[in-house]
């Protein structure tokens, strides 16, 4: 948000504002992370890493030096609810904003019961209409503001410029993963993500990036990725960050692996005795399913976790059954 903005609203409202400056934790701990993982050749999600590190861990390390626990709780605006049960020592929940289209529990999922106990989310039962016409009921400066969108670090700058900036170029061949056949170049498998159509150099398209050969610098791509025999609803994920609890597999989990209102039924098997690890089928396909993206997971509206993708294309049963295996070594 603008900083006159925000000068603006404080000075109406009464307030006063305090600028805390986090630019290095946000390069150490979001961007500089961002690059090596473009550079490994994998998708990742530096709005959830901003939340998780910087929003809701930076800004509690300066709280926790400065304030000296000062305040018990921290207030923002994202789209979602906190539920807290009549226990104080009950763990709270996170919860889908009944605004669909701009629920944000998909950024907050990486978050820890210690960082989300500590928080409110005023607007969280609101949907963008209703804030938009208390703004201007207040009289706010911001009462028209744009949505924010893209990568939050990027600003106004194309993401392929970012990333030139700080990977280069590094040309290879774009080959047709059917026919073997080379069919262009590119400038580098860092500027390509699975499942992107737009900015791929050939003609006679559509054509779609399928996957990237990040030790041959090789990126593949097909006219038939919607091709029925093409699954692309099998994943796994390591090291989940459960909110509360794993999911109770005797009923329906739902799954977004982006953000936006799309929730997927889906089928979930955990990996490993500890349930920290889990292969997912989805119930249909997803054209964009990428390693190092974000699969974030829910029951009865309720956000339970979050895990990066570490494979896609993994056959549930190889990987659904090793629980049992592991289960029964314990026993």
């Amino acid at each position: 948000m603008n900083v006159q903005w925000l000068m603006q609203v404080c000075k109406d409202a009464g307030v006063e504002l305090h600028v805390v400056p986090l630019t290095d934790e946000y390069w150490d701990r979001v961007v500089a992370h961002s690059i090596a993982e473009i550079k490994a050749g994998r998708t990742p999600n530096p709005d959830i890493l901003c939340n998780s590190r910087v929003k809701f861990g930076a800004f509690y390390e300066y709280l926790a030096s400065h304030q000296d626990h000062k305040f018990d709780r921290i207030a923002s605006g994202h789209y979602a609810r906190i539920i807290r049960g009549d226990d104080p020592v009950e763990p709270v929940r996170l919860a889908l904003a009944p605004d669909a289209v701009k629920d944000q529990t998909y950024f907050l999922a990486h978050l820890t019961q210690a960082q989300l106990s500590r928080v409110i989310f005023p607007l969280g039962s609101l949907n963008k209409g209703e804030v938009r016409a208390l703004a201007k009921a207040a009289g706010l400066p911001n009462q028209a503001r744009r949505d924010s969108q893209g990568i939050c670090f990027l600003g106004k700058v194309k993401f392929s410029e970012f990333v030139e900036q700080h990977l280069g170029v590094w040309p290879g061949c774009i080959i047709e993963e059917e026919t073997g056949e080379v069919l262009g170049y590119h400038q580098g498998f860092w500027f390509h993500t699975v499942g992107q159509r737009r900015g791929i150099p050939l003609n006679g398209g559509p054509w779609y990036v399928t996957q990237k050969d990040v030790h041959t610098n090789t990126v593949y791509v097909s006219r038939n990725y919607y091709s029925v025999d093409k699954k692309r609803n099998l994943f796994t994920c390591e090291n989940i960050n459960w909110i509360t609890r794993p999911p109770d597999l005797a009923s329906q989990v739902m799954c977004k692996v982006r953000h936006g209102p799309v929730l997927y039924k889906c089928d979930v098997s955990f990996t490993n005795a500890d349930q920290s690890g889990v292969a997912v089928r989805l119930e249909c396909n997803d054209q964009g399913l990428a390693s190092g993206q974000y699969a974030v997971f829910y029951q009865n509206g309720i956000c339970l976790g979050s895990g990066v993708i570490q494979t896609t294309g993994v056959s549930y049963a190889e990987v659904g059954s090793s629980v049992d295996d592991q289960t029964n070594a314990l026993l």
